[in-house]
């Protein structure tokens, strides 16, 4: 009898063999909801909510965060995983897979008497033996094929998640981004690139702007639309008529005294306004030069009214991140007061024009000499098509910057896997004691990623893990090619995987496994089973 159920006799337990059976069906469970999605030939999953709205994807971790979980070992296994996308933008999938499948291989041994302690030192051995051939097998990044294998890593992360052709556009796409907004020596800032919706036209209409894209347009319809040559004021100053903040009472002899203070109050106003006129007159005359204003604040109709006649483009209530933005995208200073303005604090772009779009008005700032923050404009036909594309393009900015912050990638297509295999067996050989079933059942879990790929390419499993595994014992890095099924170089092929991502994902699932592993007993005995 349990030594819990003399303390609570309410309390739900699982022992021994019984706990070990409940952690590994779990695993297996949510590995088999996965399973399919690996890869570029991966399936898509529809998920309904519980108002009938429906998503479709086959990216594991929005898979993961929009599916209820009840079972304790799989919401375990699915927090670690979108804890891994967190931190690095990729892997969910593979960690699901890995997690379950090195249950799945210590199960075997743990039936046949072995303790799982023992599986979890050969466990621990296997893990660092992995590290260093990850370390052995990586890439390292040169100037002269930066930009190719970062295009490489960027297409083989997109491809996992949307179909080939939309991966290759979006691939340019998001590495030039990157580039973009790369600062030598400094961490790359990804909220630097702004990704804007536009429900129109085809998916592969999506385009890189150069600039900023606002999703706000002018507020006076005599404001020109469309502007060359643009000098960019951005403020963060208040242009409208604002009551005094003290509650107070006046009292006037006549009519004209209180027209004197309306004047008074809208005075302090129109003299703002007045500066930065100034300043348009004083950059912009005798020369074909334009000017826009942008401001955080707001702009009431008699400031936007004086702003038209000069005409000057002028926005109001732009976004807070939107004005860090603009400075790094055109130049110039966010100015806060208008006293000291000049020509220095101007920002520039080459051109700025209004897009209407049903109801929405977007403003472009294009053509920016050095634009140290851009725009990803996505385009769809419908709501869950963005949402996909959205999705899509975040992972693969992440896979990039990635690889220029490890300065290294892996090859993929299930490459690393293959020769860890390879290794682990060598390695085999050189271990004294138990802990070699632990390693043996490592070696065999590292080979689901390759067998998962081939199966969703459509190819039988076993046929082409012995093609793979009879390559890999010449000392090649060799990959699957999804498309014939057979053995290939990943290198030649441009597939390329994170070098950071196949380390947290060793690391975390081997840590998890054994965590499973060593669970022997699970309680439910929680507050609420002590009532009554």
């Amino acid at each position: 009898m349990a030594a819990i159920s003399m303390l609570n006799p309410k309390a739900e337990v699982a022992r021994a063999a019984q706990a070990l059976a409940v952690n590994i069906s779990g695993a297996k469970g949510i590995q088999e909801v996965l399973k399919t999605n690996l890869g570029p030939k991966g399936t898509m999953k529809m998920l309904v909510s519980g108002a009938g709205d429906i998503k479709i994807t086959k990216d594991g971790n929005v898979l993961l965060h929009e599916m209820q979980i009840q079972h304790p070992t799989a919401s375990l296994i699915a927090r670690a995983s979108t804890a891994q996308d967190d931190m690095t933008g990729d892997g969910t999938t593979s960690t699901v897979l890995l997690i379950g499948e090195f249950l799945k291989q210590a199960e075997l041994y743990v039936q046949e008497g072995l303790h799982p302690r023992i599986v979890c030192e050969g466990f621990d051995k296997a893990k660092e033996k992995c590290l260093q051939i990850l370390d052995d097998m990586k890439i390292n990044l040169t100037e002269a094929e930066r930009k190719d294998i970062l295009t490489s890593v960027s297409r083989t992360s997109l491809g996992t998640k949307v179909h080939p052709g939309l991966a290759d556009s979006l691939t340019n796409i998001v590495v030039d981004s990157v580039l973009a907004i790369r600062k030598e020596n400094t961490p790359i800032d990804l909220h630097m690139v702004e990704l804007m919706e536009m429900q129109h036209r085809s998916e592969t209409d999506t385009q890189l702007v150069k600039g900023l894209v606002l999703d706000h347009g002018g507020r006076h319809p005599d404001m020109p639309k469309r502007l060359e040559n643009c000098y960019i004021l951005t403020m963060n100053v208040s242009l409208e008529y604002e009551k005094t903040e003290v509650n107070s009472g006046f009292f006037y002899k006549s009519a004209e005294d209180r027209e004197k203070l309306v004047v008074a109050e809208r005075k302090f106003i129109e003299d703002r306004v007045q500066k930065i006129i100034e300043l348009k007159k004083k950059v912009c005359e005798g020369n074909d030069k334009s000017f826009v204003v942008i401001n955080q604040k707001g702009i009431d109709p008699f400031s936007l009214d004086a702003f038209a006649k000069e005409g000057i483009l002028g926005l109001r209530r732009a976004k807070r991140r939107n004005m860090e933005r603009l400075a790094l995208a055109c130049g110039g200073v966010a100015m806060n007061s208008v006293d000291e303005l000049d020509e220095s604090c101007l920002g520039y772009a080459g051109t700025v024009y209004e897009h209407v779009l049903g109801e929405n008005k977007y403003t472009f700032v294009e053509q920016c000499k050095n634009p140290l923050s851009v725009t990803i404009l996505m385009k769809g036909p419908n709501k869950h098509s963005l949402n996909q594309i959205k999705d899509a393009v975040r992972d693969g900015l992440r896979a990039v910057k990635n690889a220029l912050e490890d300065g290294c990638v892996v090859p993929g297509a299930g490459a690393y896997e293959v020769a860890a295999h390879a290794a682990l067996k060598k390695y085999l050989e050189t271990v004294k004691g138990r802990a070699r079933l632990g390693i043996q059942a490592y070696a065999d879990g590292m080979l689901v990623i390759p067998k998962v790929l081939a199966q969703n390419a459509g190819f039988d499993p076993q046929d082409v893990m012995v093609k793979l595994l009879e390559e890999a014992a010449t000392g090649q890095t060799v990959g699957l090619d999804v498309d014939s099924g057979e053995p290939c170089v990943p290198v030649a092929q441009g597939i390329y995987d994170n070098y950071r991502v196949k380390r947290q994902m060793i690391n975390s699932c081997t840590v998890i496994a054994t965590n499973l592993l060593l669970v022997d007993e699970i309680m439910r005995a929680g507050m609420s089973s002590l009532k009554g």
